[in-house]
């Protein structure tokens, strides 16, 4: 398989730079931020006081060591610097949309463009980086939305319901996006409870449908309980929000009449496989 590549448009970057800028992140963001480096990005959220997600992004450091570049939604990058200076306060940061900078993906084997990195969710991936816009292109963006779907791994708001669904049940701890060694951040509490007292009752899983959906998306057991819902699709495959209880018990589901199954990703082994 050669090398994909592609620019990603309904991606963003912000700056986040200045004197302030690594103690500013690292108390409002799940992950680590003293551990990002230009050879390590990482994958983290911005939650709710409750817990519940509200942004995600790849956060890159910024080549004049400085501060940050965020990866983030296109459509929310604007909502996501509100947020962010709104916790500003008295720090010493500025928060700068980059319209000149652009995200980009590739996969594949073979080698990877210059000043690419590894994907900090899943090496499986493949790299992520940010580079001045027009860059040419093997693949599109659709083909790296399939592939991301077919590894099981959400795509922001698209997959992941804004201030409804907590940072866990996205898989956050199993795909790095969270440190629980870090120390505080908002939402932090109610995010280590459920990792150390509590299971994961609802969780975003890869799911294969046998048909186009429809309107509803809402999966269903044949007797007609929810068991969850359709998320971001694409040709076929999708990610699906679901009640943990019917995938351990294997229980056959349906989205609008037509059977769904769900996949166990690989890096999630201890979900029962509910095509067993």
């Amino acid at each position: 398989m050669a090398v994909h590549l592609t620019s990603l448009p309904d991606r963003a970057v912000l700056e986040i730079k200045g004197p302030d800028a690594v103690p500013f992140l690292q108390g409002l963001v799940t992950n680590d931020v003293t551990k990002v480096s230009p050879a390590t990005p990482a994958w983290a959220a911005l939650l709710s006081p409750q817990g519940k997600y509200l942004f995600d992004f790849l956060l890159f450091a910024n080549e004049g060591g400085d501060g940050f570049l965020l990866d983030a939604e296109a459509g929310r990058a604007e909502m996501l610097a509100k947020r962010l200076t709104m916790y500003r306060l008295r720090a010493h940061v500025e928060i700068t949309p980059r319209r000149d900078l652009a995200v980009y993906a590739a996969w594949g084997d073979g080698p990877m463009p210059e000043n690419a990195v590894a994907d900090p969710r899943l090496p499986a991936l493949g790299t992520r980086w940010i580079a001045a816009p027009g860059l040419e292109a093997t693949a599109t963006p659709e083909d790296y939305d399939h592939h991301r779907l077919a590894l099981g791994v959400p795509d922001g708001s698209r997959d992941i319901a804004v201030d409804k669904m907590l940072w866990l049940e996205a898989n956050a701890a199993e795909l790095n996006g969270v440190d629980f060694r870090k120390g505080c951040y908002v939402g932090q509490e109610n995010t280590a409870r459920m990792y150390h007292r509590s299971k994961v009752r609802k969780r975003l899983l890869p799911v294969r449908l046998s048909a186009e959906p429809g309107e509803d998306p809402t999966l269903r057991t044949p007797d007609g309980k929810d068991a969850g819902e359709l998320r971001s699709h694409r040709d076929g495959l999708g990610l699906a929000f679901l009640r943990m209880e019917y995938v351990e018990q294997r229980s056959p589901l349906v989205l609008g009449g037509t059977p769904v199954e769900v996949v166990t990703p690989v890096w999630l082994p201890e979900v029962p496989d509910a095509g067993a």
